[in-house]
């Protein structure tokens, strides 16, 4: 499988008056079309500082991030925001939901940017919102909808318009054990079935076991990389 990620000699150092602080040293790693890597560690570990300057979200201070041969560190704020437009989906923990729109809307959101006719949007938004089991919720808002429901939606929005790259930063964070296997299955299934590149931060192995390849972040470093060869297999055809 090729490459669709390629990052070489990361590094990020926040400065904190006179204080600086090295976030990530010189990180080096490649993730390959198709595969779901998951970048597992402790609470200020780095891994979501390296998610943030995957996606673009921040800059890094040295070193080089390239997607599909686009080189991210190169990129203007606007140049960016049009890359993640075209290639990228997001699934955070605290599930980002507009809290004035139903589920459909919030799902048809990035199909805006697309110049996509209302109609059509809206069908494939419906069509994403059954695949996620919540075809009865198209008309509720996030305060009508439980943990849970909320971040299906926030899942139908991340894949609606079948971005090539999935983040996902600590998705089930927020989530009781039995819907953490819902939406993890959930996940996993929508990436395989379209041979999406899934990549999930989280603190929690249990999630990791879903994952092809578990990164070991510890204090702005890779510890180790793992191949999971008993990766967890999903419960339902999506």
């Amino acid at each position: 499988m090729e490459n669709i990620i390629e990052i070489k000699n990361l590094t990020k150092i926040y400065r904190m008056g006179k204080e600086k602080v090295t976030a990530l040293e010189n990180v080096s790693l490649c993730i390959k079309k198709g595969e779901f890597c998951c970048i597992l560690g402790t609470s200020g570990s780095g891994k979501s500082t390296l998610l943030n300057m995957i996606a673009g979200l921040e800059k890094p201070s040295k070193g080089q991030i390239i997607i599909k041969k686009h080189h991210l560190e190169k990129m203007n704020e606007k140049q960016v925001t049009k890359f993640r437009q075209d290639y990228v989906g997001f699934v955070f923990q605290s599930y980002n939901l507009l809290p004035n729109l139903t589920a459909l809307e919030n799902v048809a959101m990035p199909l805006v940017f697309s110049g996509m006719a209302n109609k059509k949007r809206n069908n494939i938004a419906k069509e994403m919102l059954s695949a996620v089991g919540l075809g009865d919720r198209l008309h509720h808002r996030p305060s009508q909808m439980s943990g849970g429901q909320q971040q299906r939606v926030s899942i139908a929005r991340a894949f609606v318009s079948r971005p090539q790259i999935v983040f996902a930063d600590e998705p089930t964070g927020n989530l009781d054990t039995k819907t953490t296997e819902e939406v993890m299955d959930l996940m996993s299934g929508m990436t395989q079935k379209h041979n999406q590149t899934l990549i999930m931060v989280t603190h929690d192995v249990e999630t990791a076991v879903y994952a092809d390849r578990v990164i070991y972040f510890r204090d702005g470093h890779v510890e180790k990389i793992e191949v999971n060869n008993n990766k967890h297999k999903q419960g339902e055809e999506l």
